[in-house]
C-alpha cells in the first residue's frame, strides 16, 4: 500500500468527501491534496538539499494533516509536536532537527528557546517569525523560519492549477523516513523513534482490516494528540480507507457535555483510543449505542485493556466489536490483535493482546536471549517489517534496543521491548514491563525522565518515583526525594506547611519541564533515600511505605 497514492486517487475520484473535521473546520480530499501539493513545493524552494526531518507543531487543526503530507511529498519526514509540550521539551527536540523550517499551522508558538539578546524574547506571547536554537556543530543549532497560519495560507493560495509535482522531487518513500516521534528517555532527553515509509505501509495493509467492519469511507475518531503513536491508527488507516477523521479536540476532551456533545455530532463508526478514555466516557450514562448508532468497532491501543471495561462496553454497545493491539512505538503503533469476546472478558484475566500481524512474529526470550517455551514468561521481543530503524541521532540507544537477523526470506530487524509476557496457543498476553518505564493514561514514560528532572531543580539531592497501582492498573506517580540539606530532628507543623508549599512549587517548575501526565500526583520529602547493599535507591522499601 502506498499511502500517498491512496489519498492522491481519493482527492481525484470523491474530491469533495470531507477528510478530516475537527467540529469548527473540515478539509475535503481535495483541498488536503492540493493544499499539501503547494506546500511540498515551497519547502522544496526554501530547504532545497537540506532532506532533515521538519518539524510540525500544533495540535488537531487540519492544517497539521497538511504539513504532514507536504513533508513526505517533498521528500522530508516530519515531526510533531503537540501544543501541550512544555517549552523546554520542543527545545531539545527542536535541537535534534537539523531543518531551518518549523511548521507551526495550529497555535502561537512563542519559540521553545528563548534568545535574551533578540527582540522576540522580549514578546513571548506573540507568533515568532524565527527562532534560535543553540545547539554543537552539526546538530539543528541555528536560526529555524517558523511558518505561521498566515504564512501557509499564503502558499496555500499561491500559484494556479498546474501540478505542482512537478516542482518537487519524489515524496519519501521505502527506507527513507516518514516520521519521526519522540518518546520519553530514560536520561531526561527525549528520544526520536524513526518510522520508514515501508513501516507505515505494511502497518496500513493490515491496520484497515482490523475489527469485523468495513471501513471505506467510515468517520474514525482520533483521539490521541499527534504526537501520540497511536494516532497514527486513527490518520493513516482514515485515510487509507478514504474516510472522515473526527478530531477530538483537548479542550472537549475535558468537558464531559462538550464531549457527549461532540461524540453525537460525529457519527463515529470506527472508535481509536486509550482504554482509559473509554472509561471516561463510560462514566457518562449516555454514552452507549443511542449516542453513537453507527459505532461499528472499538480499536484499543496504548495501556491494558481492562476486563471490566470490555464487559460494560459490549452492554452499552452490543453491536460493536471490541479489538485488543499491542505494540510500541519502535514497531509502528501495533503488531497484534484480537477481537475479545464476552467467553474472555469473563474468564481471562489479563486479556490476551492478540496474534502478530503478517510480516510479524514474537519470541519471547530469557535475560541470556535464549527463545522461552509457550507458557514461560520472559521479554517480548518483535521482530518483521514494522520495526523501526531505530533512534535519531542515537546509535548508542539504538544498538542496545535494536538487532538484525539473517532468515529465509532476507535480514529482518528486530526491538527488544522490555515488555514481559507470555504466548499460549500462539497468542500473546502482555503482564507489564521488565525495567523502569512505565504506562499510565496510555502513555509510555520513562520513570528515570521525571527523576532525572526532580533532580535539576535547586536543593534535591535523589528523587525517586514510584507508580501508585490500583485494580492492576497504574493510576498516578509518587516522587520520593532528599534535599542536599535534610532537616535535623524532629519536624514542626510549620515545616510540614513549608514542605507542603514547597512541593506545591517543585510540581509547577516541572509543568515548565515535562507534560502534565509525568507530573507525580504526590511528592514526599525523605531525609534520606533509603539504599540497597550495592548504593542503590530502595525502590522496594519505597513500593513497601515502610519508610
Amino acid at each position: 500500500m502506498n499511502i500517498l497514492e491512496r489519498i492522491h486517487n481519493y482527492a481525484r475520484i470523491i474530491p469533495e468527501k470531507t477528510a478530516v473535521w475537527t467540529g469548527k473546520e473540515a478539509l475535503t480530499y481535495g483541498e488536503l491534496d492540493q493544499m499539501s501539493d503547494r506546500l511540498a513545493r515551497e519547502l522544496e524552494t526554501v530547504c532545497g538539499d537540506n532532506r532533515e526531518p521538519v518539524a510540525v507543531y500544533g495540535h488537531k487543526h487540519p492544517y497539521m494533516l497538511v504539513s504532514f503530507l507536504a513533508c513526505v511529498k517533498s521528500g522530508r519526514a516530519y515531526c510533531p509536536i503537540d501544543c501541550s509540550v512544555p517549552e523546554g521539551r520542543v527545545g531539545e527536540i527542536l535541537a535534534s532537527l537539523k531543518s531551518p523550517v518549523v511548521l507551526a499551522p495550529d497555535g502561537n508558538f512563542t519559540g521553545a528557546v528563548k534568545d535574551e539578546d533578540t527582540e522576540e524574547a522580549e514578546a513571548p506571547a506573540r507568533q515568532k517569525d524565527s527562532v534560535w536554537i543553540p545547539g554543537q556543530a552539526g546538530a539543528g543549532q541555528g536560526k529555524k523560519q517558523i511558518w505561521g497560519r498566515e504564512r501557509l495560507e499564503e502558499i496555500f493560495r499561491s500559484g494556479g492549477e498546474q501540478d505542482v509535482r512537478e516542482n518537487y522531487p519524489r515524496p519519501v518513500s521505502g527506507s527513507d523516513l516518514f516520521y519521526i516521534i519522540f518518546t520519553s528517555g530514560s536520561s531526561g532527553t527525549p528520544k526520536g523513534v524513526e518510522i520508514t515509509a515501508d513501516c507505515l505501509n505494511h502497518f496500513l495493509e493490515w491496520s484497515v482490516s482490523l475489527g469485523a467492519s468495513s471501513k471505506g469511507g467510515a468517520v474514525f475518531l482520533n483521539q490521541a494528540p499527534f504526537s501520540f503513536d497511536l494516532s497514527v491508527m486513527d490518520l493513516y488507516t482514515c485515510l487509507a480507507c478514504g474516510g472522515t477523521l473526527w478530531c477530538l479536540e483537548k479542550g472537549v476532551q475535558e468537558d464531559y457535555g462538550s464531549l457527549m456533545d461532540s461524540l453525537q455530532a460525529s457519527g463515529t463508526q470506527v472508535w481509536v483510543s486509550t482504554p482509559s478514555f473509554a472509561e471516561m466516557c463510560l462514566a457518562d450514562p449516555r454514552f452507549d449505542q443511542r449516542l453513537l448508532p453507527g459505532l461499528e468497532t472499538f480499536l484499543f491501543c496504548g495501556e491494558t485493556l481492562p476486563n471490566r471495561t470490555v464487559l460494560r462496553l459490549m452492554d452499552r454497545f452490543p453491536r460493536a466489536a471490541v479489538v485488543n493491539t499491542y505494540g510500541p512505538t519502535e514497531s509502528t503503533v501495533a503488531v497484534t490483535e484480537v477481537s475479545v469476546t464476552r467467553e474472555m472478558a469473563e474468564e481471562k484475566t489479563p486479556l490476551p493482546v492478540g496474534r502478530p500481524k503478517p510480516g510479524t512474529w514474537l519470541e519471547i526470550q530469557d535475560p541470556e536471549g535464549n527463545i522461552l517455551p509457550e507458557g514461560e514468561q520472559g521479554e517480548i521481543v518483535i521482530l518483521g517489517n514494522t520495526v523501526s530503524t531505530g533512534y535519531l541521532s542515537r546509535p548508542d540507544l539504538t544498538d542496545k534496543a535494536f538487532f538484525s537477523r539473517e532468515t529465509e526470506k532476507g535480514e529482518v530487524r528486530g526491538y527488544h521491548t522490555r515488555d514481559a509476557g507470555f504466548l499460549r496457543d500462539g497468542m500473546l498476553y502482555c503482564t507489564g514491563r521488565m525495567d523502569l518505564q512505565v504506562k499510565l493514561h496510555g502513555y509510555r514514560i520513562e520513570l528515570g525522565d521525571i527523576e532525572n528532572n526532580l533532580q535539576k531543580l535547586p536543593g534535591i539531592s535523589h528523587a525517586v518515583v514510584i507508580p501508585n497501582r490500583r485494580n492492576g492498573r497504574i493510576s498516578s506517580l509518587t516522587a520520593y526525594v532528599s534535599r542536599e540539606n535534610p532537616a535535623d530532628g524532629a519536624v514542626s507543623e510549620r515545616q510540614r506547611e513549608e514542605t507542603i508549599l514547597e512541593a506545591g512549587r517543585m510540581r509547577r517548575q516541572l509543568e515548565e519541564l515535562l507534560p502534565a501526565y509525568m507530573i507525580p500526583k504526590k511528592i514526599i520529602f525523605l531525609d534520606h533515600m533509603p539504599l540497597t547493599s550495592n548504593g542503590k535507591a530502595d525502590r522496594n522499601a519505597l513500593e513497601g511505605e515502610k519508610l
